[in-house]
C-alpha cells in the first residue's frame, strides 16, 4: 500500500487538507489535488471517500466508482481521481483510492 499526502489548502480562512491512501500495484505518476466542497467547508464537515478506479493499460483513468464514504465529498473525490495517471502496464487494472477531507 502506498500512502500519499496532499498538501493543505487555505480556503476562506480555513485550512483544509486532503489525505490519500492508495492501494495499488502500479505507481502513480501524476495526481490532481481534490477541491474541498464549499458546502462541506461552510458546514465544517469532514469525511472520506473510497473509490474503485479502472485504469487502462496506458495509465489513464477509464472509470471511477465510489464504493463508500460521505456523499458530500464523492464528486470532489471522483473529479480529482480523473486527473490521476498511473504508470503504463501490460493490461488494465482496478486500483483502490481513499481520499480523506479534513479541516485543520
Amino acid at each position: 500500500m502506498i500512502r500519499l499526502a496532499i498538501s493543505a489548502l487555505l480556503l476562506g480562512g480555513i485550512l483544509c487538507a486532503q489525505d490519500m491512501v492508495v492501494e495499488s500495484a502500479r505507481k502513480i505518476v501524476s495526481q490532481a489535488k481534490p477541491v474541498y466542497p464549499s458546502i462541506a467547508r461552510n458546514m465544517n464537515l469532514e469525511g472520506a471517500v473510497k473509490l474503485e478506479v479502472n485504469v487502462a493499460a496506458s495509465g489513464a483513468v477509464k472509470s471511477v466508482q465510489a464504493v463508500g464514504g460521505s456523499p458530500v465529498f464523492v464528486r470532489a473525490a471522483e473529479d480529482a481521481v480523473y486527473g490521476f495517471r498511473w504508470a503504463p502496464a501490460k493490461e488494465e487494472s482496478k486500483e483502490l483510492v481513499e481520499i480523506r477531507f479534513r479541516l485543520k
